[in-house]
């Protein structure tokens, strides 16, 4: 398998194995949202708790450019780079989009 498939592959894993662990409940809707032609991937909460407050919103979202994993955002406890690298992805191939670019340098993983 190469590079690219590996890493979609692990991409679509963990947000699933992560979209187990938040599982519906309370009317709040848990979504995988795999779009693989361009390479975009959320795990997004939807729904209403109590029948008065709306839930809306991603967890997760990462793509796969440039032959880069791109985290563009992570609102979870664990981080989904820390987890691509105990897979074996080099933290040279994982951007955090979340940082700002003139912080990454200061990361050890992957500038853009």
């Amino acid at each position: 398998m190469d590079k690219l498939n590996r890493y979609r592959e692990h991409v679509r894993s963990l947000l699933t194995q992560r979209g187990r662990e938040f599982s519906s409940r309370d009317g709040v809707e848990t979504q995988l949202i795999f779009d693989r032609e361009h390479d975009h991937y959320q795990l997004v909460r939807t729904g209403w708790r109590d029948s008065t407050h709306r839930v809306y919103g991603c967890l997760l979202h990462v793509d796969i450019k440039d032959d880069k994993i791109w985290v563009q955002h992570d609102g979870t406890e664990v981080a989904i780079a820390d987890q691509l690298v105990a897979l074996g992805v080099p933290k040279q191939d994982i951007v955090l989009v979340y940082h700002a670019p003139n912080v990454r340098q200061y990361t050890e993983f992957a500038l853009g």
